[in-house]
């Protein structure tokens, strides 16, 4: 799970830096230093380990001694073994101090390692909590010459896939993952107690290779040992503080600061356990963190039936005053809305997440009671649009779409109860012919809303099968502003016609029936048109917006524009973070649950691209009983599968590619067809699919990527004159990533089609233009076509030989610089590269990119 990280790591120590790590507890410090330490010591590294324990904080001397020297008798001071161990460190061979968890050091140990600090050059590995205030002896050691800092975050989504798949043996499920990661706050060491203790207490079990849950609950008895030992350093105000808020539950500032005293607040959230985000309706409101803490005191019966206190809070409940509603929106510059992006990243989305779950079951509770004491269709559209983008209960839905009283009720919500009904029908897997018999039967005995009916009905085949080639004269002879521009706008949008898809629900109008289609389709609209930073700024504010609103519907729907704008930048991690925080929710409402399969798949595609992809992708979660097309990228599952699979030969691959193209345009679903043409482009340059993306381009009057076009047609060609003179004259645009993405995968296709003079031209023109151009992204590259893939050991050294000497290679690996020529020469002759340079450029995207601030 910490691969990067202790390679990072490795990487300081080489070059003699010491490192402090970071991170709450139970955030994974430990085991990435004793990874650290495995690596070294397999290298010859002497690494001297300290340890600090809770219980021996108190004892002279007591961390120190664990090192087991030889101490002369009667030499036991400060000095004397500062003296012992600092002979030890100058010993030949290379040599690394460790300490761990440096808080709980003794004092006397301390003074040690302060005088062994003073006078020995040896790096040094500490970990300590994140929000820990140092004292001066602890300073005084970690403030000792060069040092790195690393934070340890908390897990997101796909991270939390993988480690569950680890621990219990197979994957789990969409939602299940959701829930332990909202449960553990991303926390690694609760995850695994969390998914071993579920399952040891039949919480989960394996349902089709998946693990699932069984109950809408994952605490268990089992759990006690690991909270108590996570909550062992709080006051007795502290824990009581945490007890009023599992009571409490979700609250706002104000209240809690009347409960609470403001010390025990404060010292909750330095500590980690408190959670404070702004709430749209509320103003500031606080939540405990990890939230499994709120089950530990909600399960635990001795601490559940603390009744003065339950009284107390009860009796400020009575008096808080409620907040006034705020009601703010901001348009600006990109660089504003992904700095908020990456600022909310460093805080989690579990808590988020959690609020959201809070948020949606009371709003479904309530108004489910509201619609069985009285079941008029206005009370059945005020539930069911809850479902639209909240976890649906199917079985509840169904009931309310069969028994909710239609006479004398407003059409409209009749309407939405039929198209929800109808909806429903396709998410159940009746399939699109029910539906559209649902809504055609509507508009038989409703004659007034036939044309709304008949709107739906196009939307929904057009979405579910092909789009027509002409709008239907019923949407066309709409209002401007009424169901039908938004069919229209979303028709011209699957058809690759941005301009007209945003001309379409150009303005406002609130009465919208499908809530959040209007934004929807300009920001997408924005984008296919190439207008991307737009774009971005667009989805992000009103990401943004929905979040502090609770609307899961649009966050998902926001979510899924600006991962497309974030993944054509190259923004990975933003957009992979973004991703996460919407997976950490679990499966959505039955109409954007297709949107959160796409973004499944898109989560995937990175991995897909790599020379050593993850055993366990995260886009296995996504659904598979789905067409290979869709009406918009990733719905269809098609392009995923073609470059997740392997292709012995780029022939092969072209046929495919083309292929899907194909019948993506026989659909109707030209948008998808242009993305899939693009994105096959750029990892692996042929004449079939450039010819097919360049008469969908023309076809459709959009210009924006001539540039790009210009220089793969150059590629295809061969022609690498025309190749020079275009990228020496090429302007930055918004296909400049793009660009260098071609460049590298015409590389790998010289190289693997062995035209080794080619691939030498290419190699140049790809480095060429990535001085030009330099990227602080990491370059998506394709590497399916492998049939010797090297080894993880002979990738680690092709990464460097791009612009280290083997000497250096040696130096930092800590092996023979005759063995680094060995694993170059090994690699040079399973991928076929002419030079280490063109050996560098296939390989050099396996690794993640490394970096850490230095102090």
């Amino acid at each position: 799970m910490f691969d990067s990280e202790v390679q990072r790591i490795l990487d300081f120590v080489a070059r003699g830096i010491g490192v402090r790590v970071v991170g709450a507890p139970g955030s994974g410090k430990t085991s990435v230093v004793r990874s650290v330490m495995s690596n070294l010591e397999k290298t010859g590294v002497a690494v001297h380990f300290i340890t600090g324990l809770r219980t021996h904080r108190i004892l002279p001397f007591a961390a120190i001694k664990g090192l087991g020297l030889d101490l002369r008798p009667g030499r036991s001071g400060v000095f004397d073994i500062a003296d012992v161990l600092t002979s030890q460190l100058a010993t030949n061979g290379k040599h690394l101090l460790v300490v761990d968890d440096l808080h709980l050091v003794d004092s006397e140990s301390l003074a040690v390692l302060e005088a062994v600090r003073r006078r020995s050059t040896c790096p040094m590995v500490a970990t300590a909590p994140e929000t820990w205030a140092f004292s001066k002896g602890q300073l005084a050691i970690l403030n000792n010459g060069r040092e790195a800092h690393l934070q340890l975050d908390p897990l997101h989504y796909e991270q939390v896939h993988m480690l569950i798949a680890q621990v219990l043996g197979a994957p789990a499920d969409a939602d299940t993952t959701a829930r332990i990661l909202t449960k553990s706050a991303g926390n690694p060491r609760l995850i695994v107690r969390i998914a071993e203790t579920a399952s040891l207490s039949n919480l989960l079990v394996m349902k089709d290779k998946q693990w699932g849950m069984t109950t809408n609950t994952l605490w268990n008895e089992h759990l006690r040992g690991t909270l108590e030992s996570l909550l062992a350093e709080l006051s007795a105000d502290e824990f009581t503080a945490l007890h009023t808020m599992a009571i409490l539950g979700t609250a706002r500032v104000d209240v809690l600061q009347k409960v609470i005293e403001p010390d025990a607040l404060e010292g909750l959230e330095r500590r980690g356990f408190l959670s404070v985000m702004d709430d749209h309706h509320n103003g500031s409101i606080a939540a405990i963190s990890p939230p499994v803490i709120a089950d530990y005191f909600r399960g635990n019966k001795n601490l559940r039936d603390r009744k003065l206190l339950r009284r107390k809070i009860a009796g400020v409940l009575e008096a808080a005053p409620r907040a006034e509603q705020e009601n703010q929106t901001t348009a600006d510059c990109l660089v504003r809305v992904l700095a908020t992006l990456r600022l909310e990243k460093g805080d989690g989305d579990a808590v988020t997440a959690r609020h959201f779950h809070d948020h949606s079951s009371d709003r479904e509770r309530i108004r489910f009671e509201r619609w069985e004491a009285n079941k008029s269709a206005a009370n059945a559209a005020a539930l069911l649009r809850i479902y639209w983008g909240a976890p649906v209960d199917v079985q509840r839905a169904a009931r309310v779409c069969s028994e909710t009283t239609t006479s004398e009720a407003d059409p409209k919500d009749v309407l939405f109860v039929t198209i929800t009904r109808a909806m429903l029908a396709v998410h159940t897997g009746q399939g699109p012919g029910a539906a559209v018999d649902i809504l055609q039967k509507f508009a038989d005995d409703n004659p007034d809303h036939a044309a709304e009916a008949a709107h739906a009905i196009t939307f929904l085949s057009a979405s579910h099968g092909r789009v027509p080639v002409d709008t239907p004269t019923s949407v066309l002879e709409s209002k401007p502003s009424g169901m039908g521009s938004l069919v229209h706008g979303l028709l011209e949008l699957y058809r690759f016609r941005p301009a007209a898809a945003y001309d379409a629900v150009d303005g406002q109008n609130d009465d919208d029936t499908f809530s959040h289609l209007r934004p929807f389709i300009r920001g997408f609209a924005l984008f296919a048109a190439g207008r991307t930073e737009e774009s971005l700024v667009f989805a992000l504010d009103w990401r943004a917006e929905a979040r502090k609103n609770l609307d899961q519907f649009g966050v998902v729907t926001s979510s899924y524009v600006a991962a497309h704008g974030l993944l054509y930048r190259g923004h990975f991690e933003e957009a992979e973070y973004l991703m996460s925080s919407v997976f950490a929710m679990g499966r959505p409402g039955f109409v954007v649950d297709a949107l959160y399969d796409a973004m499944l798949r898109l989560a995937g595609l990175r991995h897909a691209t790599t020379a050593t992809p993850p055993a366990l992708s995260i886009a296995a979660q996504a659904r598979t009983e789905v067409p290979d097309v869709g009406p918009l990228p990733g719905i269809g599952k098609g392009a995923y599968e073609l470059i997740a699979h392997d292709s012995a030969q780029p022939s092969t691959f072209d046929r495919k590619a083309a292929k899907l193209v194909r019948r993506q345009l026989k659909s109707g679903y030209v948008l998808e067809a242009m993305m899939t043409a693009l994105l096959c482009t750029c990892l692996n340059p042929g004449r079939p699919v450039l010819d097919l993306l360049q008469k969908i381009l023309r076809d459709s009057g959009v210009t924006v990527h001539d540039q790009l076009i210009g220089i793969a047609t150059a590629v295809v060609e061969g022609d690498h004159q025309l190749l020079g003179l275009l990228l020496k004259h090429y302007e930055p645009d918004i296909d400049t990533y793009q660009v260098g993405m071609l460049l590298r995968g015409a590389l790998k296709r010289h190289v693997i089609e062995g035209d080794t003079a080619a691939a030498d031209a290419m190699a140049q023109a790809s480095s060429m233009f990535a001085v030009r151009f330099p990227s602080a992204n990491e370059q998506l590259s394709f590497n399916s076509f492998r049939t010797t893939p090297l080894t993880e050991r002979e990738i680690e050294v092709a990464v460097l030989a791009g612009h280290r000497t083997n000497v250096e290679i040696a130096e930092h690996l800590g092996i023979s610089a005759r063995t680094v020529e060995n694993h170059i020469s090994n690699a040079l002759r399973k991928t076929g590269a002419t030079s280490r340079n063109g050996l560098f450029m296939l390989v050099g995207n396996s690794l993640p990119p490394r970096g850490a601030g230095i102090s």
